[in-house]
């Protein structure tokens, strides 16, 4: 069995695309800090996020957001000319959203969605 859970924080804003088949799929990377006493380190995920998953993320997720995020992880390697790295990929099953929604700084209130949903 391939099944990984990670905690961390969206690096950058989620992007959304649709397949050639009208399936949506949402990719984001989160960072994930290692405990450790000294010198600490970050591990970088990428995410990918299929159908209706996909959409919420988009929907709701933003840049700095905590999330916890499980499923199946993969190793990407790459080459160029000059360089050649991997990268460590996820497809999720699931997404939790682990940080508030975000809050109106005049009225101090949490800004939620047309639907009633929190971003």
């Amino acid at each position: 069995m391939n099944k990984l859970t990670i905690i961390g924080n969206l690096v950058k804003q989620p992007v959304l695309r649709t397949t050639q088949n009208g399936i949506s799929v949402c990719s984001f990377t989160v960072a994930v800090n290692r405990r450790k006493s000294q010198d600490p380190e970050t591990d970088y995920f990428n995410v990918t996020a299929w159908r209706q998953l996909g959409e919420n993320c988009a929907k709701y997720l933003d840049k700095g957001r905590k999330v916890a995020v499980v499923g199946a992880v993969s190793v990407r390697t790459w080459e160029t000319e000059t360089r050649h790295g991997a990268s460590l990929e996820v497809t999720a099953d699931d997404v939790e959203f682990l940080s508030s929604a975000p809050v109106d700084a005049e009225s101090g209130m949490q800004i939620v969605s047309p639907d009633g949903l929190p971003y």
